[in-house]
């Protein structure tokens, strides 16, 4: 009896086990089950189709000026004063140093006596010429009228002479001083050392009271009117450039686009690089050089697909957009950027044609939300 009543009970225990299952088998329905999305308001769509934007080959490059002079020394003497800072603009003919002039200067006061006395040797040398033509013309008349003797007369010519040149040697001696006298103005004026031309003061190479000599490099002076970035292009790009083509440069530090213009070109193909250089010249006085720069040489047209900048979301050092599929679910998308045109950017990858995008409010965008229309 027991092991009937045993038997039937682990039969209704089985029974109820299969009434459970069949009961949630009719209420769960796999693939019917619905989520939940938070809807999204304030959020602009736009379909993102090709365009037809310039190709741009992209080479990069540093910032530098266009002309960079050494300032030295051309004549020996202690530097008294430096009248400059690392770092300070200047204007053309600012005095930058000043070197001890005492010696020049006592060079410069002979040069003048110098000069002086060969004026009055000039002055003298002129007075015995005068004389000697005066004396001349009396004797020739008194030769023709034969009162003197032959010998006479050629006495006074050779005196004549000999004050002629005298007087030509007297002047050749005042310009030999004019030149040592202006030779020694210009020696003395070594001694003010002058900024050739505006710029900025790069670099001090001395201090004062050290002994400065000719050639000795004292300062280092930028032209900052005009900076440059030195390309290498490759070969293919030789028929595409010329003199003048406006090139946009991307200063990345600075986060903005100037426009420079193609300065120079030297067409000699590098043969292991296959390379060749072109220089970009940049007028812009905020630029400082060292600075990296991407610039963008134009080659033709291309479709791209092109979206707003603010459009890109920046989570860390990734770069996405918010997609929109047919049925209004946001989704965060990873894409890979291209070259900045305007207030646009190109998407490289991560995006396809047509697809809507979020172009505005995207603050207000959440991945998996549902944008209410």
């Amino acid at each position: 009896m027991e092991r009937v009543m045993g038997g039937i009970g682990r039969f209704l225990v089985m029974l109820a086990v299969l009434q459970f299952l069949v009961a949630c088998s009719d209420k769960v329905n796999p693939g019917s089950v619905e989520v939940r999305r938070q809807q999204v308001t304030g959020v602009t769509l736009a379909q993102i189709t090709p365009a037809l934007v310039d190709s741009y080959y992209e080479s990069a490059g540093t910032v530098r000026p266009k002309t960079t002079t050494t300032i030295s020394a051309r004549t020996t003497g202690t530097v008294l004063a430096i009248k400059v800072r690392e770092g300070q603009r200047v204007k053309a003919g600012q005095t930058l140093i000043l070197l001890d002039d005492r010696d020049a200067g006592q060079r410069l006061a002979a040069a003048e006596a110098g000069h002086n006395e060969a004026l009055r040797g000039l002055d003298e040398a002129a007075q015995r010429r005068s004389l000697a033509d005066i004396t001349y013309k009396r004797y020739r008349n008194l030769s023709d009228e034969k009162v003197i003797s032959p010998q006479e007369m050629d006495q006074i010519e050779s005196q004549k002479k000999v004050a002629d040149i005298g007087y030509q040697r007297a002047q050749e001696g005042v310009s030999r001083a004019r030149a040592q006298l202006e030779e020694a103005r210009i020696n003395k004026n070594f001694s003010t050392l002058a900024a050739p031309f505006p710029g900025l003061v790069t670099e001090k190479r001395i201090e004062e009271g050290s002994l400065a000599t000719p050639g000795t490099p004292l300062m280092v002076l930028e032209d900052t009117s005009q900076y440059r970035v030195d390309l290498y292009l490759d070969e293919r790009m030789g028929p595409k450039v010329k003199l003048g083509m406006a090139v946009p440069v991307v200063l990345t530090s600075e986060g903005r686009q100037i426009t420079g213009a193609l300065g120079e070109i030297v067409q000699a193909v590098d043969p292991s690089t296959r390379t060749f250089l072109v220089k970009v010249f940049l007028k812009d006085g905020s630029l400082r050089s060292g600075l990296f720069a991407r610039v963008l040489v134009p080659q033709g047209k291309k479709e791209a697909l092109l979206v707003p900048r603010g459009a890109v979301l920046e989570k860390g050092q990734l770069s996405g957009l918010y997609v929109v599929d047919e049925k209004g679910v946001m989704t965060y998308r990873i894409v890979k950027l291209g070259q900045i045109s305007g207030d646009r950017i190109e998407v490289l990858s991560g995006l396809r044609s047509n697809e809507r995008i979020a172009v505005a409010g995207v603050d207000k965008a959440i991945d998996g939300g549902v944008v209410k229309q």
